[in-house]
């Protein structure tokens, strides 16, 4: 089992004071040592704060390389997607090249975007960093209780979510092994509506949260 370190924040600013301090310590160890940085994004509430922190920093921009843990089915503007979310607290502000901005193409269904972000994949080693948040019935990404995590040998790097809990039905997520394979796993958790997911966590239940197992482990930082 890969360790879980828990960190607790004062408050929300302190958690994405230390969240956006963490990916950009990553990213310049990253791009001295390989010339790039590959991170995958967390869509939902609590990193827009982080987003909008990061878009004001002095980085090698050009070196870095955005991909997404999960998206919904929606259109490609549509205000639900995690992509347009991200673009504009901070992707659309900053000079990272429009090619090393892979969003999901989850506005093809979420069959023919599994298929098509796993084709853009292909080739793609360990992440770097991949930001994930966690609900509160235990889920990170798209990966819900009584769904396929995508955390069994051999399990695809991308799956095509039907039936969600959660609107809309029909996403794309990262599995559980493809987000594993990363360098640095840093969950951001806020609100008292998260502390029952995390007590179930902390007692080893099986939630979704819980599947990502990076070698190196995994840093969960909380708030609230």
């Amino acid at each position: 089992m890969s360790a879980v370190r828990w960190h607790d924040a004062s408050d929300l600013a302190a958690l994405e004071r230390a969240a956006s301090q963490r990916i950009l310590d990553a990213a310049a160890q990253a791009i001295r040592e390989r010339g790039l940085f590959r991170i995958v994004l967390a869509g939902g509430e609590t990193p827009r704060g982080v987003y909008r922190r990061l878009r004001g920093a002095n980085a090698a921009w050009a070196a870095w390389h955005v991909h997404f843990g999960d998206e919904r089915c929606l259109p490609r503007d549509a205000a639900g997607r995690n992509s347009r979310m991200a673009g504009e607290a901070w992707l659309d502000h900053v000079p990272i090249p429009a090619a090393q901005v892979h969003a999901i193409p989850a506005e093809l269904g979420a069959e023919r975007g599994a298929v098509a972000y796993a084709a853009g994949l292909r080739g793609v080693g360990d992440f770097d960093l991949v930001l994930l948040g966690v609900g509160e019935d235990g889920h990170t990404a798209s990966l819900f209780p009584g769904h396929d995590w995508g955390d069994a040998p051999g399990a695809p790097d991308v799956l095509a979510v039907q039936d969600a809990p959660a609107p809309p039905p029909e996403r794309v997520s990262l599995s559980a092994a493809r987000l594993s394979r990363a360098r640095v796993v840093l969950f951001l958790v806020a609100g008292a509506t998260k502390r029952a997911a995390l007590v179930r966590w902390r007692a080893g239940e099986p939630i979704p949260a819980r599947a990502i197992r990076p070698a190196a482990g995994v840093d969960v930082w909380v708030s609230g």
